[in-house]
């Protein structure tokens, strides 16, 4: 859990900063919104074309070496004196980011099928420890000793779990290969595989949406929080994330919960109770202390949309489930990408109410997509 938790840390130290960041390149919010959407999106293709090799090689063996290389470009981001070479490190590491992922479809290989929502929800309680870490650290770090510091720390720990992830993830054994299966082919498998799983589709496009909202949120919130209108520091920035605590605490009950109830009636559920979070977002957005509540409602039940939707298909086949995840994880970072995008031009011309706005027809359309999605799961 603590592995999956720094791994994918990196994607998620610009949040509180992204405004100190802009300031020191010299670029508008607009423009700063490029670092956090270029990164989502190479992660997505680097997920596209990386991550089916999980059904081929050994996924210890490539955690190692994507590990090894999201290093490389973690120093590369410290380093960058301009914004071009900041932005360009920022989406190398990206692309190799695909460690938090090979490491559910390594671990639903090695557990029950009755305990898949309970694994699979830990794992997804490790992401949000990283998340949680990356935000409130990076927040805290940047007040005192600049934006820079934190990715020399982010680089110290990547160096860390490089040295230590051969003791952490024992071998899978032996990888089945598909006979005559190359490279190409197995990348087009992915795309056969989901035209033939039209509900695991449903549940990327969901949590594309879900995505979308997340980064959104936490950008803008950002940008508007530390605005010369409320004039918050970005290490307040950072303890508010730290609301995202609740996530560690709530998502492996959740995830017990919808192991009992269906993984579609939960994440319907959830998406209700996460419109209703949204909705008060700008009404309460004006103080750090109101925007607390909504926050807390978003981050209790968000992350549990995620793990139904992964439970969707990872009961599935286990000779597919990777690929069937690089299409999922694919369509969720294309979603967090236009999110950052979106997200922060929005802010940048129509301010928090702009914003707010977004995020509740956003939100609105997971609502709408769950429930189809569970209609159609009783008429099938």
């Amino acid at each position: 859990m603590v592995t999956v938790g720094v791994v994918t840390a990196n994607a998620y130290y610009i949040h509180p900063i992204i405004g100190e960041v802009a300031r020191d390149f010299g670029v508008s919010d607009t423009r700063i919104g490029w670092v956090p959407a270029l990164n989502q999106l190479a992660l997505a293709i680097g997920i596209l074309l990386l991550l089916p090799l999980g059904d081929r090689f050994s996924n210890k063996r490539l955690c190692l070496v994507f590990v090894a290389a999201q290093c490389l470009f973690m120093g590369g981001m410290a380093l960058s004196e301009g914004f071009a070479l900041f932005t360009l490190a920022s989406t190398l590491l990206g692309f190799v980011t695909i460690a938090p992922y090979l490491i559910p479809a390594f671990a639903s290989k090695r557990v029950a099928p009755e305990r898949l929502g309970q694994v699979t929800a830990l794992l997804t309680a490790g992401v949000i420890f990283g998340i949680l870490v990356a935000r409130v650290g990076a927040g805290i770090v940047a007040e005192y000793y600049g934006w820079r510091a934190v990715y020399w720390c982010a680089f110290a720990l990547m160096v860390a779990v490089t040295i230590l992830l051969p003791l952490t993830m024992r071998s899978e054994g032996a990888v089945r290969k598909v006979p005559g299966e190359n490279y190409g082919a197995l990348i087009l498998s992915v795309f056969s595989l989901a035209r033939g799983n039209r509900d695991m589709l449903i549940s990327a496009v969901i949590q594309g949406f879900n995505f979308a909202a997340f980064t959104a949120t936490w950008l803008a919130l950002a940008l508007h929080l530390t605005s010369p209108q409320l004039g918050y520091g970005v290490d307040t920035v950072g303890y508010l994330a730290a609301i995202a605590v609740v996530s560690i605490f709530a998502t492996p009950r959740l995830g017990h919960w919808a192991d009992k109830v269906g993984a579609r009636r939960a994440r319907l559920i959830s998406a209700v109770v996460q419109f209703g979070g949204i909705a008060l977002m700008y009404p309460l957005g004006w103080s750090v202390w109101t925007v607390i509540v909504p926050l807390l409602i978003v981050n209790a039940v968000g992350p549990t949309i995620d793990v139904t939707g992964r439970m969707t298909f990872l009961a599935l086949e286990p000779a597919i489930r990777t690929r069937l995840t690089t299409t999922y994880i694919v369509v969720m970072f294309i979603g967090g990408a236009v999110g950052s995008l979106v997200g922060t031009a929005i802010y940048d011309n129509a301010g928090w109410l702009g914003t707010c706005a977004l995020l509740l027809a956003i939100s609105a359309s997971v609502v709408a997509l769950s429930w189809m999605a569970e209609r159609r799961w009783k008429r099938a």
